[in-house]
Protein backbone atom coordinates (compact mmCIF):
# COMPACT_ATOMS: atom_id res chain seq x y z
CA UNK A 1 0.00 0.00 0.00
CA UNK A 2 1.37 3.24 -0.75
CA UNK A 3 1.55 6.59 1.46
CA UNK A 4 1.86 9.04 -1.34
CA UNK A 5 -0.70 12.37 -2.18
CA UNK A 6 -4.16 11.57 -1.43
CA UNK A 7 -6.41 10.46 -4.96
CA UNK A 8 -9.13 13.63 -5.62
CA UNK A 9 -11.62 12.40 -7.43
CA UNK A 10 -12.41 14.83 -10.96
CA UNK A 11 -15.13 15.02 -13.02
CA UNK A 12 -14.64 15.24 -17.17
CA UNK A 13 -16.04 18.36 -16.81
CA UNK A 14 -13.74 19.84 -14.45
CA UNK A 15 -10.93 18.50 -16.26
CA UNK A 16 -11.68 19.41 -19.29
CA UNK A 17 -12.56 23.13 -18.02
CA UNK A 18 -8.71 23.02 -16.60
CA UNK A 19 -6.92 22.28 -19.80
CA UNK A 20 -9.28 25.14 -21.66
CA UNK A 21 -8.40 27.46 -18.99
CA UNK A 22 -4.97 26.66 -19.96
CA UNK A 23 -5.22 26.87 -23.55
CA UNK A 24 -7.11 30.29 -23.11
CA UNK A 25 -4.64 31.78 -20.67
CA UNK A 26 -1.88 30.82 -23.37
CA UNK A 27 -3.65 32.14 -26.13
CA UNK A 28 -4.19 29.46 -28.01
CA UNK A 29 -7.40 28.42 -27.58
CA UNK A 30 -9.92 28.49 -30.89
CA UNK A 31 -12.98 29.23 -30.85
CA UNK A 32 -14.69 26.41 -30.45
CA UNK A 33 -12.86 25.21 -27.41
CA UNK A 34 -13.87 28.95 -25.87
CA UNK A 35 -17.27 27.95 -26.72
CA UNK A 36 -17.04 24.60 -25.15
CA UNK A 37 -15.84 26.32 -21.89
CA UNK A 38 -18.80 28.69 -22.01
CA UNK A 39 -21.07 25.87 -21.94
CA UNK A 40 -18.99 23.94 -19.09
CA UNK A 41 -19.09 26.88 -16.88
CA UNK A 42 -23.13 26.93 -17.90
CA UNK A 43 -23.59 24.00 -17.01
CA UNK A 44 -21.28 23.06 -13.57
CA UNK A 45 -22.58 24.59 -10.98
CA UNK A 46 -19.81 24.22 -8.94
CA UNK A 47 -17.45 25.21 -11.91
CA UNK A 48 -19.24 28.56 -12.04
CA UNK A 49 -19.02 29.13 -8.30
CA UNK A 50 -15.39 28.87 -8.56
CA UNK A 51 -15.39 31.15 -11.51
CA UNK A 52 -17.65 33.98 -9.65
CA UNK A 53 -15.72 34.22 -6.62
CA UNK A 54 -12.80 34.67 -9.64
CA UNK A 55 -14.11 36.83 -10.80
CA UNK A 56 -15.27 38.70 -7.51
CA UNK A 57 -11.59 38.93 -6.56
CA UNK A 58 -10.52 40.32 -9.87
CA UNK A 59 -13.01 42.89 -9.25
CA UNK A 60 -12.36 43.52 -5.32
CA UNK A 61 -8.64 44.17 -5.49
CA UNK A 62 -6.99 45.21 -2.23
CA UNK A 63 -6.35 48.40 -0.82
CA UNK A 64 -2.38 49.78 -1.56
CA UNK A 65 -0.46 49.56 1.68
CA UNK A 66 0.56 52.75 3.28
CA UNK A 67 4.17 52.77 2.17
CA UNK A 68 2.55 53.14 -1.58
CA UNK A 69 0.13 55.71 -0.49
CA UNK A 70 2.92 58.21 1.09
CA UNK A 71 4.95 57.98 -2.48
CA UNK A 72 1.60 59.42 -3.83
CA UNK A 73 3.06 62.94 -4.15
CA UNK A 74 0.41 65.64 -4.81
CA UNK A 75 1.57 68.51 -7.22
CA UNK A 76 2.24 71.51 -6.23
CA UNK A 77 0.24 74.41 -8.08
CA UNK A 78 1.84 77.66 -8.18
CA UNK A 79 0.00 80.71 -7.47
CA UNK A 80 -0.88 83.38 -10.09
CA UNK A 81 1.40 85.61 -9.32
CA UNK A 82 4.48 82.84 -9.69
CA UNK A 83 2.66 82.23 -12.86
CA UNK A 84 3.30 85.67 -14.16
CA UNK A 85 6.83 85.72 -12.72
CA UNK A 86 7.92 82.56 -14.81
CA UNK A 87 6.01 83.84 -17.75
CA UNK A 88 8.17 87.26 -17.69
CA UNK A 89 11.24 85.16 -17.32
CA UNK A 90 10.57 82.97 -19.94
CA UNK A 91 9.48 85.97 -22.08
CA UNK A 92 12.81 87.91 -21.60
CA UNK A 93 15.32 85.15 -21.27
CA UNK A 94 16.52 82.83 -24.21
CA UNK A 95 19.25 79.82 -24.68
CA UNK A 96 21.97 82.28 -25.35
CA UNK A 97 21.32 84.16 -21.89
CA UNK A 98 20.35 87.77 -24.34
CA UNK A 99 16.53 89.30 -25.25
CA UNK A 100 14.37 86.66 -26.67
CA UNK A 101 14.65 87.29 -30.78
CA UNK A 102 10.69 88.01 -30.92
CA UNK A 103 11.15 90.86 -28.91
CA UNK A 104 14.16 92.48 -29.08
CA UNK A 105 13.73 93.45 -32.70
Amino acid sequence: MRHGKQLERRTFNQDRFEILIKRQKNGIATFNELTELDEIVNRDPEIREIVLEEMQDADNPKPPDNDQIHMIEKPVKKSFIEKIKAFISRLFTAEDGGLNPAIAA
